[in-house]
């Protein structure tokens, strides 16, 4: 009867360890089902933070750009609708023109114009620095020619570029291939209206039938493509076609400075106190001058002086 109740006593024993083992099993279960369920919490955290910054960002661009004045200029009839769904934008630029100031040579410039000339008329000037009687030769500044010309900047809201691309495939089935990859949705992409491949330069040019998709896909800067089971990526940039025009060259002068020469004697003299006695000469009137910008002189060794419209 003894030996009955130990086996009755070993089998509950046994019972309850493996009721025990089963509910640690089930909660080691439940543990890794809850530490997963947190970590794509986190995750989901992370992605909603990085989009609030992103917005806030954007946002921000938009608060601090400052407002400016605009002011119509032309018009002129579009040659197709591309103008209105792309970004575009015209300068002019200006070459700067230089001048190289030789020693003993100084640049004056003044308020108006009449004076300058007038001081040129005169050609000879004396000049008391030091109590020295200096002649000086008062002269237009020898520019050289410039050029200038209008740049037309259009990026695209319907094209991107797509460079680094592999050499996996023949042209034509290279072509269907990122067709069909830059059209899948899950990847940001949408319908393609056609595809400008290059297999030389691995590069090509991808044009979406609507707009919103290009800048959807610019955002990543890279964009997955699959080929033979193979996972690249592939490269994104903006599609922007520059246009020069109007292209100028032109003969620079300069009506408000003057160029003075004859101070080569005075090399060891200090330029800021030189430069401080020519303005005062010039801006008496009784000396032929007037109101005086800027003197620049140039003692102890040439400098160059730049000239811009």
């Amino acid at each position: 009867m003894a030996d009955s109740g130990n086996n009755k006593s070993q089998v509950h024993e046994e019972l309850w360890l493996e009721e025990e083992f089963m509910k640690d099993e089930q909660r080691e279960r439940l543990i890794d089902k809850i530490a997963k369920e947190n970590t794509q919490l986190k995750e989901e955290i992370q992605r909603l933070e990085a989009e609030l910054q992103e917005s806030t960002i954007n946002s921000q661009i938009k608060e601090d750009i400052p407002e400016t004045e605009m002011k119509f200029t032309s018009l002129e009839n579009p040659e197709n609708d591309s103008q209105f769904l792309n970004v575009s934008c015209s300068f002019q630029v200006s070459s700067q023109i230089l001048y190289e100031l030789q020693k003993g040579q100084a640049l004056i410039t003044f308020e108006k114009e009449e004076v300058a000339q007038n001081v040129i008329r005169m050609g000879k000037h004396h000049v008391q620095i030091e109590d020295v009687d200096v002649e000086v030769m008062a002269k237009p500044v020898p520019l050289n020619s410039g050029v200038r010309f209008q740049v037309h900047v259009e990026v695209s809201k319907v094209k991107i570029n797509v460079t680094e691309i592999p050499d996996e495939l023949p042209e034509d089935q290279m072509r269907d291939k990122l067709e069909l990859s830059f059209s899948k949705s899950r990847n940001g992409g949408g319908e393609v209206l056609c595809v400008q491949y290059d297999k030389q330069s691995r590069s090509a040019v991808i044009t979406f039938l609507e707009t919103g998709v290009a800048d959807k896909i610019l955002k990543k800067k890279e964009y997955p493509l699959c080929i033979n089971q193979n996972y690249y990526r592939v490269i994104v940039s903006p599609y922007i076609e520059t246009d020069l025009k109007n292209f100028q060259a032109f003969s620079g002068i300069s009506r408000r400075t003057v160029l003075l020469t004859g101070m080569e004697d005075l090399q060891m003299m200090d330029e800021e106190i030189l430069e401080d006695l020519v303005n005062i000469y010039f801006q008496r009137e009784t000396n032929g001058g007037g109101e005086v910008e800027v003197v620049k002189c140039s003692l102890g060794q040439a400098c160059i002086a730049y000239f811009e419209e």
